[in-house]
């Protein structure tokens, strides 16, 4: 089969590659479409630690079941699927508790790291076992469904945070999570959504999803001007999609006495605390790890047409142009979000 590899950092290669071959367990999807995410243009120059070569990347897809497993019952050849990005183990402690994504020895799609390589959908075909997989609804394309991850990882930072019909709610970094957990928020009837980003084309879109105040990050006073809008006490709750200590600092800043700040952004491994301001004012800081369960709300929602991700779709590309699109992607070429990759 054909595969888009990162032979090495910053280098790939389209070529024959070894078609996956199944266990038992699983499933050989086919795939239709397949996203590049942020994560996959952050790894492919080494940087993260997580994408080290030769790997196939891609952990955002679907596709059509081509074969299964002896042991895969409940799932057809021909079915139009997609899948969590987090392959869990069933048997440990945390998935027992309901939190598969913190399941020790997961494994991520398309990732490479010391601990272990998995070979993703950038790919005519990719092996997924049985309990990771999501039928499509009808009204949901490919191309819409290779989505659905980010947007199940913006859902999941909803679900801890859980804000309320009215919440004032800052949003720090519009990109692709960013602009999704500002749609989540406009249908959970929160009042208030305040989007703050540098790049002014970002901020236009996130105005078109649903913030009702978009503000650059750059704008002298910035603080000043969140507390004006929240009733001079600050929003009851901040998301984080960014993962530097000045976006950190800000989204902090940004709450009110007992409010909640949730991060999902992790671009730096460490930064300062601002711990007196937290302990001070009670406020609740949490991080928001990946998925956990929220694929079938997720597809549902798209198929009520509640989410809306075709805004945030820039390019559908075949696979074979890939190395093309990733690059103008890490160069940040102004207007691009979301690349949907296709194997022809």
């Amino acid at each position: 089969m054909k595969a888009l590899v990162l032979d090495a950092y910053n280098s790939f290669s389209y070529k024959d590659v070894e078609k996956p071959v199944i266990t038992d367990d699983e499933v050989l999807v086919q795939v239709k479409a397949a996203g590049i995410c942020g994560s996959d243009v952050h790894g492919m120059d080494g940087s993260t630690g997580r994408r080290i070569p030769p790997v196939i990347m891609g952990h955002e897809a679907a596709g059509i079941i081509s074969e299964v497993g002896k042991n895969v019952g409940d799932w057809q050849i021909g079915e139009r699927v997609t899948f969590d990005s987090t392959i869990y183990r069933l048997d440990d402690w945390y998935t027992r508790k309901g939190l598969y994504n913190l399941s020790d020895n997961r494994v991520v799609m398309g990732v490479s790291c010391n601990e272990y390589r998995r070979h993703g959908a950038f790919a005519e075909y990719v092996a997924v076992p049985k309990h990771i997989l999501y039928r499509l609804p009808e009204q949901v394309s490919f191309t819409q469904a290779a989505m659905v991850e980010p947007v199940a990882v913006a859902l999941h930072a909803l679900s801890l945070a859980t804000p309320e019909v009215n919440d004032s709610v800052v949003v720090v970094g519009t990109g692709m999570i960013g602009l999704f957990i500002i749609q989540l928020l406009k249908v959970a009837g929160c009042g208030k959504i305040i989007a703050v980003d540098l790049d002014e084309e970002k901020l236009k879109l996130a105005a078109q999803l649903g913030a009702t105040h978009c503000l650059n990050g750059k704008l002298p006073g910035l603080q000043v001007e969140i507390i004006k809008l929240t009733n001079s006490r600050g929003a009851d709750k901040a998301f984080e999609a960014v993962g530097i200590q000045e976006t950190v600092k800000l989204a902090i800043e940004s709450v009110r006495k007992g409010g909640s700040v949730t991060l999902l952004g992790n671009l730096s491994t460490d930064i300062q605390f601002p711990l007196q301001s937290v302990v001070t004012r009670q406020i609740k800081v949490q991080g928001s790890c990946a998925i956990c369960g929220e694929y079938p709300a997720v597809l549902d929602l798209m198929a009520a047409g509640k989410i809306n991700v075709n805004p945030l779709l820039s390019a559908e590309a075949p696979l074979s142009e890939g190395a093309d699109w990733f690059q103008r992607l890490y160069n940040k070429e102004k207007g691009l979000v979301k690349v949907i990759l296709q194997p022809e």
